[in-house]
């Protein structure tokens, strides 16, 4: 038998390490806010030894953020290594089952910000060099299954949800940590398990035929934001007007602040999933026809939650283009979407409100904001915690409303705020949100992520978007 002693030295350097990462993660922050402290000063008419003095502190943090970069070419090549799982369980318990491991051709992601630094979504998958323990990549993301966990079938019986996780394809052994995150916010590892890059149990196969179309191409996928629009429930005599979809609803994001700022770092994309039949299924009218994505109204029984559970077929799809989200657009006239933060976007296409549903459900899968209705039927029961901050950035419970949009509130405008027309378009704190009309504050009487009104995104959800906008772009 061989005993395992604890070193505590090799722990304290991988702990070390862990945490080393994390602080680099944040220096570009760190920089931006001396950077804004610095023109403070320069405009209060500082005098020449603190401005020189500060200027010298901003140098040795740029040195040091430049020395902390993940290097892309140490650690990856070009392409993804897609990882297949299952996530099984109830509302008390999650087990993972792991599937397959692919190639896929397109690496679409910054070369430099490979390590999340948002901590948004409900899970998380982290990449460790698997010789040194080291973080090198990791992402945030959520799924249905984690939905479905807060509904009252999960009390009573067992579920298994496909998942699917991307990164770029390693050079090296890595070790592959997906953890979740528990009621009371934090994280805890669900799996574990090491990866050979060599292994030739990793298919490397063409992805599935499909034609694609560059509707709109700004420059290097690297450097922008690339959209994988796939088509959902359009025959192939309808290809056609799927483009015309698409090209419809990426002028819609294109109109929309601040999305329309960065217009010229966007790439889209439209993938033709060929379908058999036109349209989804509809189970409470027994509706039910043929699609490449298996699509479905009625999802955890409300009508309009329109999304597919199949996420390895829509990612079999994507994966035909550099993608860094994806949206499915699906091709029926009946009101409906859903979103899930980086893992797929999907509205319907025909219906009145189909451009401002399509800008509602990227804000979650994009950004990953919250719902900030409160009135609506939902299948969740107690989807928040009302003693723990979300992390969603514009929901708050005020255990930590230090965290979110604090600094934006005026000193004149009132906590909470009262849901007065005198305050309307402006930074507060507005009692309603996050399905709940009681403990969650939104921050302003209306926004996207609230409504279909006239009113776009608001103050604070325009800020999320442009950070995740920068993280890819810059």
């Amino acid at each position: 038998m061989t005993v395992n002693f604890f070193n505590p030295i090799k722990v304290s350097f991988e702990y070390g390490i862990t945490c080393l990462n994390f602080i680099f993660g944040k220096i570009s922050e760190i920089i931006k806010l001396f950077l804004r402290i610095f023109l403070a000063l320069q405009n209060s008419g500082q005098n020449f030894r603190d401005m020189r003095s500060f200027s010298a502190f901003i140098l040795f943090l740029c040195t040091v953020s430049a020395i902390a970069q993940s290097n892309f070419d140490k650690y990856f090549t070009d392409k993804v290594l897609r990882f297949d799982f299952m996530l099984a369980g109830n509302n008390q318990k999650t087990v993972v089952y792991p599937g397959s491991m692919k190639e896929e051709p397109f690496w679409a992601g910054s070369k430099n910000n490979l390590v999340d630094p948002f901590n948004y979504g409900n899970l998380k998958y982290e990449i460790f060099d698997d010789a040194g323990n080291t973080l090198i990549y990791s992402r945030g993301f959520c799924t249905l299954y984690q939905e479905w966990q807060t509904t009252a079938e999960a009390k009573i019986m067992e579920r298994s949800f496909y998942e699917v996780a991307t990164m770029p394809y390693p050079k090296n052994k890595i070790k592959f940590v997906l953890s979740m995150r528990e009621r009371n916010g934090s994280f805890s590892k669900l799996y574990e398990t090491t990866i050979d890059p060599t292994d030739y149990f990793i298919r490397k196969e063409t992805p599935v035929k499909a034609d694609i179309t560059r509707i709109y191409y700004a420059g290097d996928p690297h450097q922008c934001v690339d959209l994988a629009f796939v088509a959902e429930g359009y025959k192939a005599d309808e290809m056609a007007k799927f483009r015309e979809d698409v090209k419809k609803m990426a002028d819609v994001l294109f109109a929309e602040q601040p999305f329309s700022d960065y217009k010229n770092k966007i790439n889209i994309w439209a993938v033709e999933a060929i379908s058999e039949e036109s349209g989804t299924d509809i189970p409470g009218e027994k509706i039910y026809v043929n699609t490449a994505l298996n699509s479905t109204f009625y999802t955890f029984d409300i009508d309009r939650y329109l999304t597919t559970t199949d996420i390895k077929t829509v990612n079999d799809f994507a994966a035909n283009v550099p993608h860094d989200n994806i949206i499915v657009l699906i091709n029926t006239t009946k009101y409906g979407g859903g979103g899930v933060y980086n893992y797929y976007s999907g509205t319907s296409t025909g219906h009145p409100l189909s451009d401002k549903v399509f800008i509602h459900e990227f804000g979650h899968g994009f950004a990953g904001l919250a719902d900030e209705y409160y009135s609506s039927a939902v299948a969740y029961e107690e989807f928040y915690p009302l003693n723990v901050e979300p992390w969603e950035p514009n929901i708050t419970t005020m255990v930590d409303f230090g965290s979110k949009w604090k600094n934006l509130i005026r000193k004149d405008i009132p906590v909470p705020t009262p849901a007065e027309n005198k305050y309307n378009n402006v930074t507060g704190l507005f009692e309603g949100g996050g399905y709940s009309a009681k403990g969650i504050f939104r921050p302003e009487s209306d926004c996207r992520m609230k409504g279909n009104g006239p009113k776009g995104f608001c103050t604070v959800c325009r800020n999320a978007i442009k950070e995740m906008l920068d993280s890819y772009t810059k």
